[in-house]
């Protein structure tokens, strides 16, 4: 089952004295592109999620945050008050030195200085980190069940597309016998249109012969078809054929714009142009494929 490479997750994680939120979401990236915004109190194990985040989800581009809200009455941040008193006082001398107006809040104005708010964050204990890491763990599997979902649907929409690729395909068929006919009399009325001019009916027919031949489809089509019974079964495969998918796109792509320019008839080529429109939303998806 292919999976989308977009997704989001949120646990929390509830604690005595503080509330933990993670949230995880994941965007298409070629490779793995992951940022960690994590309080500095769970910073030495940054590490270790960023090794979790690469072995579970492989690929996208990953955002990855946790935060902390306090909801006791004890908090590890303080603001910094000899800091506060001193910047206070230097800034009333100033004022008064420059003959300029204080402003009319210190306290906002202070509080948004270098190093006034502090903190005192201790190592998590045991407990907590275990906590915390269930979190984590449970919001990487809602991200993943996400994946699972979306990738549901592109699974569909993609044999969708796939099928109605097939059945344009066979389509063609119908205008083969046509289509050469049409060649054939066009070149003979070019014959007729010399009147009596000698010529060499053994060249002529080897010419006409090499010039069908250039516009034969039989090995494209057949390609073609080849191309889109390994896209489902790439499809059906168990994991991670996101990239595989690409490849057999631009492979599809190749034979029906080759089935184009040897078409040489018009409602053979509607039926290409058909299959182009269909191959191109195929091509905008996949690279969410994971």
């Amino acid at each position: 089952m292919i999976q989308s490479m977009t997704g989001f997750g949120k646990a929390v994680a509830e604690l005595p004295d503080k509330k933990v939120t993670v949230e995880i979401k994941s965007l298409n990236s070629k490779q793995l592109d992951l940022n960690v915004r994590i309080p500095s109190a769970y910073r030495e194990k940054e590490m270790q999620l960023r090794n979790e985040v690469m072995q579970s989800l492989e690929r996208g581009k990953i955002d990855l945050v946790v935060g902390i809200e306090n909801i006791g009455s004890d908090t590890s941040t303080q603001i910094n008050r000899p800091l506060f008193a001193s910047y206070l006082e230097q800034g009333r001398a100033i004022a008064a030195q420059m003959h300029i107006a204080e402003p009319t809040d210190w306290f906002a104005v202070l509080l948004r200085l270098p190093d006034m708010v502090k903190s005192d964050a201790a190592s998590p204990g045991d407990d907590e980190w275990t906590a915390v890491h269930g979190a984590f763990r449970e919001a990487v599997r809602l991200l993943i069940d996400f994946r699972i979902q979306e990738g549901a649907m592109l699974q569909r929409f993609f044999e969708e597309k796939a099928d109605r690729i097939a059945q344009l395909l066979r389509q063609t068929e119908a205008y083969e016998e046509e289509r050469i006919e049409k060649i054939k009399n066009r070149i003979a009325e070019g014959l007729n249109r010399l009147g009596e001019t000698d010529y060499d009916r053994n060249r002529f027919e080897q010419e006409m012969l090499y010039y069908i031949e250039k516009l034969d489809v039989t090995e494209e089509k057949k390609r073609l078809d080849n191309h889109l019974k390994y896209f489902a079964d790439t499809l059906r495969a168990p994991h991670g054929q996101g990239k595989k998918l690409g490849f057999i796109v631009q492979e599809i792509g190749r034979e029906i714009n080759t089935l184009g320019s040897k078409s040489n008839h018009a409602a053979m080529q509607q039926l290409v142009v058909a299959m182009k429109d269909e191959l191109e939303q195929v091509r905008e998806q996949v690279l969410n494929a994971l």
